[in-house]
């Protein structure tokens, strides 16, 4: 057996088995990435799809991502392949693909607008060796790499990864500890730290969707961007205000259909209130 210690669960993974995510493995008495490589989906999305507005606004990139994940929101929105029985079957079903093809592809594209290669769909930090090892090649090719997360991981994932990272968006889905472990199985704190550690290392920026009934309201929101608006970068400097925070409207899907979609003038006065304190507030899905 062997701990893992991507997340505050620090997983005792038996011999051949594998981890709460899914897709971290115990061999020979060490935690490895199963689904190393593995991936379910690629596609050349626009930047602003991550969503990304203030990081080469315009530019195209190819998105992969894999299986597995270490939250469980029952809203989610890529079920499929992160955490259900179709995710079982994909994870048998993945083809590899080599962090050296995946680079070249990422640069066959370029002449298409694409500025190099996002991990996502699924949470990619749970295989972030992959990541890693990927971005290294990406970055010798002159070409970025973004991640987007929900930043429940481990700092020394970050510190790990940092030198080769040039955005992230990463999800705040809420802003009390109940929602998080209630709702989310999922840890509030772990998920602030990495978001601290992050800005001061990469371009970020964050993304809230709103679930009618459990984080909803203008004090969470409030709340959020006071949050926000306090980050610092690594020299100290306060930087919270110019961080973009995309606010995204809720639809129901998977295991929370017991609920409308968000109405859009919610979202938009969700917007105002943010704006109180964050200079770019985005709106999604409306």
């Amino acid at each position: 057996m062997a701990i893992c210690n991507v997340c505050f669960r620090h997983c005792n993974i038996a011999e051949g088995e594998t981890g709460f995510c899914g897709a971290r493995t115990c061999k020979d008495g060490a935690v490895t990435a199963a689904n190393y490589g593995k991936i379910t989906s690629i596609a050349l999305d626009p930047i602003e799809k991550k969503p990304l507005n203030r990081f080469h606004p315009g530019s195209m990139i190819v998105s992969v991502g894999s299986y597995g994940c270490n939250l469980r929101c029952p809203f989610c929105q890529n079920y499929e392949i992160s955490w259900s029985k179709e995710a079982e079957y994909y994870s048998k079903k993945a083809d590899y693909l080599s962090p050296e093809r995946l680079a070249a592809i990422a640069k066959r594209y370029k002449d298409e607008g694409n500025i190099g290669v996002a991990f996502t769909y699924n949470e990619p930090l749970i295989g972030y060796e992959y990541i890693r090892d990927t971005a290294k090649i990406v970055h010798k090719k002159g070409m970025k790499n973004v991640i987007v997360s929900n930043g429940m991981a481990d700092v020394s994932v970050l510190n790990e990864l940092s030198p080769y990272i040039d955005a992230m968006n990463i999800d705040l889905k809420g802003f009390t500890h109940n929602y998080y472990k209630e709702l989310l199985s999922g840890d509030l704190d772990m998920v602030l730290s990495f978001i601290e550690a992050a800005v001061k290392v990469s371009h970020v920026e964050l993304t809230t969707l709103i679930i009618p009934g459990e984080n909803d309201t203008e004090e969470e929101m409030r709340n959020i961007s006071n949050y926000i608006s306090g980050l610092k970068d690594s020299e100290g400097n306060v930087i919270g205000c110019d961080i973009p925070l995309h606010i995204s409207r809720f639809f129901p899907r998977f295991h929370m259909t017991d609920r409308d979609a968000t109405d859009v003038g919610l979202i938009y006065r969700l917007a105002d209130v943010a704006r109180e304190k964050l200079n770019y507030v985005y709106t999604g899905n409306c």
